[in-house]
C-alpha cells in the first residue's frame, strides 16, 4: 500500500469517528493530552523542591513547592476523570452504532449482495478482525496514543533542552550519549516493525484456521438446534477431536511466535538499558563539574528515559496504524459495496379496471459468479387477478422466476414488463410493496406472534386474529395463554414456543395476508404439511385471494388444479404452459410424467 493511500484511509478513518460522535473524539484526545503531561507535573516541581532543600530555601517556599505540586496534579487528575468518564460515556455510543452499522447497511444492500457468498465472508471476517482489535479498536487507539506519545515527547525535550546546553558537560559524552539514543530508537524501530510483521503474518495464517473453521465448530457445539443431530449420529468425538486439533494446531503455532518475539526484544532491553546506564554516568560527571544540580539529575534521566519510551510507543503505534490500514481498508471495502439496483422513478399505475398485465419478455438469467443460465429464453405474459402455478423438478428455475418477479434480482437478458413498462423504472419501494411473498426458506423471527404476522412492531390485534383464522391457526392460536403476545422461540422470553413445521408455516401464510398486496406469491412454504392440509392452504388462499394475482409454486400437482394457468418449468425453461385438464391430457408432456409420478402413490391399485 503506497504513502498516499494510507493517508487517505487515515483521514477517512478520523473522519468517520468524528462523524459518529464528536464527543468520543474530543474526550479521547483530551483524556490522552492530560495523562501525557500528568508524569511531568510532579518532574519538574519535585526537581525544583530538591534543588530548594539544598540551597536551604524558607520552610515556606518549601511548602509552597508541595503545595503547587499536590494541587496542580489534584487539578488535573480531577479534570481526567471527568474526560474519561465523559470518554466512557460516548464510547458505548460509538459501539452500538457500529453494530447498527453493519444493519443499516445490510438492508440497503441489493439482495444480489446479501445472497454473494463472498459478501457474507467479507462481512464475518471484518467482524471476527473487530473483535481481535483490529479497524476500529486500533484505530481508536492510534488516535489516542498520537496525542498522548507525541505530547510526552515535546514535555521530555523542554525539560531536557538545557541538559545538552550545559557548558560543563563534554562535547563528546553528549554526542555519544545523543549517538546511543538514536541506536536505541534506531533498533527499537526496526525490531518492533519485525514483531508487527510476525504478528501480522501469524494472524493472516491463522484467519481461516481459527475464524472460519474453528468458529463453525463452536457454534456447532454450542447450538441447541444442532443437538439432536449431533446425539443421535454420535458426532460428538469426532466434532470435539476436530476443534481440539484445531487448538493444537494453533498452539504450536502461538508457541513459535512467542519465540521469536523473545528473541527480537532481547536487544531492545540490552540497549534502553545501555542508554540508561550511560546518562547516569554522564550526569555524575556533570554534576561532579558543578554545572548540574542535584533536582535536575533525577529530572534529566526521567525525562530522557521517558522520551525513549514515548518515541519507541509512538513507532510502534505507527507501524500498528500502518498494518490497521490494510484491515481498514478491507472494512471500508464493505460498506462501499455498492447497491447496483436500478431505483427507477414512475408510479405503479393504480387502475379502476384491474387490467394489469405481467410479462416475461425473452428473459434469461445467471447467478452472479456462475456460468450456467438458472432461466433460458422466458417467455410468459398473465393478467393481474389470475390463478398461475409454477411447477418443475428441483432446480428446474421456479424460485428464479419468483425472484426476478420481485426484483431482487435483475434478468441478465431480455425484460419484465408491468402494463407495458418495464419494472425496473417503477419506485423499487413502491414496486416491492406490490408483493406479499412466502419463500421455501422463509424467516421468523423472535418477536411475539402479532408482531411476526404485522412485520412491525405496532400491529392490529384483531386483523392478525382474522388473518391467522385464514391462515388454519385458529385452533392453535386459541390454546396460547397470551395470544397475539405470546413469544415465538426463547431468545427474548423464557416462556417463548418452539412452533412445529406446519405451524410456523401457517404463521408465514397469515404474515403474506396481513400485508395485503396485491400480489400473493407462495414459494413452496407448505412443505412441512401433509397433502391433505396443503390442498386445504391452496384452498382457503384461492378463496381468500379473490381478485389478487396470485402465483403458487408445489411439488404437489393436486394443489394446482384450481389455478387458471400453470407453467412447466424445465431446466430453466418454460416447456409448457395452459390448465391443468389442458395439460394432463398430453400424454407425451412433461406435466402428466410428474403427474403420473405423484398420482401413483394414491391410487387404490397401489395401495
Amino acid at each position: 500500500m503506497k504513502l498516499r493511500e494510507h493517508i487517505s484511509i487515515a483521514k477517512r478513518a478520523v473522519k468517520m469517528v468524528f462523524s459518529q460522535s464528536k464527543a468520543f473524539a474530543v474526550c479521547t484526545m483530551l483524556n490522552a493530552f492530560l495523562a501525557a503531561i500528568m508524569p511531568y507535573v510532579p518532574i519538574w516541581f519535585s526537581a525544583e523542591l530538591i534543588d530548594a532543600l539544598f540551597a536551604k530555601a524558607p520552610v515556606e517556599t518549601l511548602i509552597f513547592y508541595v503545595m503547587l505540586t499536590v494541587g496542580t496534579v489534584f487539578l488535573l487528575q480531577l479534570l481526567k476523570t471527568y474526560v474519561s468518564h465523559q470518554k466512557d460515556i460516548s464510547s458505548s455510543v460509538i459501539y452500538r452504532m457500529e453494530d447498527w452499522q453493519y444493519a443499516e447497511k445490510a438492508m440497503k444492500m441489493a439482495y444480489e449482495s446479501i445472497e454473494s457468498r463472498d459478501v457474507q465472508l467479507l462481512r464475518n471476517r471484518i467482524r471476527m478482525e473487530t473483535q481481535t482489535g483490529y479497524n476500529r479498536f486500533y484505530l481508536h487507539m492510534c488516535m489516542e496514543y498520537a496525542v498522548r506519545y507525541t505530547t510526552e515527547i515535546v514535555c521530555s525535550l523542554a525539560l531536557t533542552v538545557s541538559f545538552f546546553t550545559n557548558q560543563t558537560i563534554p562535547l563528546y559524552m553528549k554526542l555519544g550519549l545523543l549517538a546511543l539514543l538514536t541506536l536505541t530508537i534506531v533498533c527499537n524501530i526496526v525490531l518492533t516493525a519485525k514483531q508487527k510483521k510476525e504478528d501480522g503474518n501469524f494472524f493472516e495464517d491463522n484467519v481461516v484456521m481459527m475464524n472460519t473453521v474453528g468458529e463453525k465448530y463452536s457454534q456447532y457445539i454450542g447450538d441447541y438446534s444442532a443437538g439432536m443431530d449431533i446425539r443421535l449420529y454420535q458426532m460428538t468425538e469426532d466434532i470435539v477431536e476436530s476443534q481440539s486439533r484445531l487448538n493444537r494446531e494453533h498452539t504450536k503455532k502461538s508457541l513459535l511466535l512467542y519465540k521469536k518475539m523473545t528473541a527480537l526484544s532481547i536487544p531492545q532491553v540490552f540497549l534502553n538499558h545501555a542508554l540508561q546506564y550511560m546518562t547516569y554516568l554522564v550526569l555524575i560527571v556533570g554534576a561532579i563539574a558543578g554545572g548540574i544540580s542535584v533536582g535536575s539529575i533525577a529530572k534529566y534521566v526521567s525525562c530522557i528515559m521517558m522520551m525513549l519510551t514515548s518515541i519507541s510507543k509512538l513507532v510502534t503505534m505507527f507501524q500498528i496504524s500502518i498494518v490497521n490500514d490494510g484491515y481498514l481498508k478491507r472494512y471500508f471495502s464493505y460498506f462501499d459495496i455498492p447497491n447496483k439496483m436500478y431505483q427507477g422513478s414512475l408510479t405503479v399505475e393504480k387502475r379502476d379496471d384491474n387490467e394489469y398485465y405481467v410479462e416475461f419478455r425473452d428473459v434469461s438469467f445467471k447467478y452472479p459468479n456462475s456460468d450456467v443460465w438458472a432461466l433460458r429464453h422466458v417467455n410468459l405474459k398473465f393478467k393481474i387477478g389470475e390463478k398461475l402455478a409454477v411447477v418443475g423438478m428441483n432446480g428446474s428455475g421456479k424460485t428464479t422466476f419468483i425472484k426476478l418477479l420481485c426484483r431482487l434480482y435483475d434478468p441478465t437478458e431480455g425484460e419484465i414488463l408491468l402494463n407495458g413498462v418495464n419494472i425496473k423504472k417503477y419506485d423499487y419501494d413502491e414496486y416491492m410493496s406490490v408483493f406479499s411473498v412466502v419463500f421455501q426458506d422463509y424467516r421468523l423471527f423472535a418477536f411475539t406472534l402479532g408482531q411476526n404476522v404485522a412485520a412491525n412492531t405496532d400491529y392490529d390485534e384483531e386483523r392478525v386474529k382474522h388473518c391467522l383464522h385464514q391462515a388454519g391457526f385458529k385452533e392453535r392460536l386459541e390454546t396460547l395463554p397470551n395470544g397475539t403476545e405470546t413469544y415465538l422461540f426463547k431468545n427474548y422470553d423464557k416462556n417463548g414456543i418452539e412452533f412445529s413445521g406446519g405451524e410456523t408455516q401457517k404463521i408465514a401464510l397469515a404474515r403474506a395476508l396481513y400485508k395485503d398486496a396485491p400480489f400473493i406469491i407462495l414459494d413452496e412454504p407448505t412443505a412441512a404439511l401433509d397433502p391433505v392440509s396443503e390442498y386445504e392452504v391452496y384452498s382457503n388462499f384461492n378463496r381468500i385471494s379473490g381478485e389478487k394475482t396470485a402465483i403458487y409454486i408445489s411439488h404437489r400437482l393436486a394443489s394446482c388444479r384450481f389455478c387458471d394457468k400453470i407453467a412447466v418449468f424445465d431446466h430453466g425453461e418454460i416447456i409448457q404452459s395452459g390448465s391443468h385438464d389442458t395439460l394432463v391430457d398430453d400424454k407425451k408432456g412433461k406435466y402428466y410424467e410428474l403427474w403420473r409420478a405423484q398420482a401413483q402413490y394414491y391410487t387404490e391399485q397401489t395401495v
